[in-house]
């Protein structure tokens, strides 16, 4: 059994589609991975679901809970949000949390619990001043940003290339293994 808990929550972006892998991947690193997922991530990958939660071993959560329901994931050692929507990372940012993947990973700052999270957003959507000023403020709270250079590189609109799902896995590791 693995003791070390990862969140993964990923927005609903093309790499979504991914998740399946990335989880085992995360599993070969030794980690045990509870999956959430956005509201419309959670709509694209609704034949899925079933699977995810059996790979998994957790329910696949998209929603809070309700008031007096146990929490039925374990402690989080350290949360990946990724891909991050344009949508993702300005609420995250500015602390709107009506998604429950978005009010985790909020509270989660004032928590301590390590962040690491990479946008999957189009070179045209970055043009917004919303979206510099939203990376800057989570890259402040201790967020680790994986953008631009080493990490996500925006795409032009319609573009398709491959989602660096290793460089962010990497940096789960490299966040954990560097410690408090």
């Amino acid at each position: 059994m693995t003791s070390r808990t990862l969140y993964l929550f990923g927005s609903a972006a093309p790499p979504v589609f991914d998740v399946a892998r990335v989880m085992e991947d995360a599993q070969a690193r030794s980690w045990d991975v509870c999956l959430g997922l956005t509201p419309s991530a959670a709509r694209w990958l609704d034949n899925s679901l079933d699977g995810l939660t059996a790979l998994s071993g957790h329910p696949v959560r998209s929603e809070y809970k309700l008031p007096g329901e146990p929490d039925v994931w374990p402690k989080a050692d350290v949360i990946l949000v990724a891909p991050a929507t344009f949508n993702t990372i300005n609420e995250w940012a500015l602390g709107l949390s009506s998604k429950f993947v978005v009010g985790v990973a909020a509270e989660s700052i004032g928590r301590g619990i390590p962040l690491v999270t990479m946008p999957c957003v189009n070179a045209a959507y970055v043009q917004h001043p919303a979206f510099a000023t939203s990376v800057e403020t989570l890259a402040g709270a201790g967020v680790t940003v994986l953008y631009g250079k080493g990490g996500f590189v925006p795409n032009e609109p319609g573009e398709k290339r491959p989602f660096p799902w290793a460089v962010a896995l990497d940096a789960v590791e490299t966040i954990v293994s560097s410690g408090p």
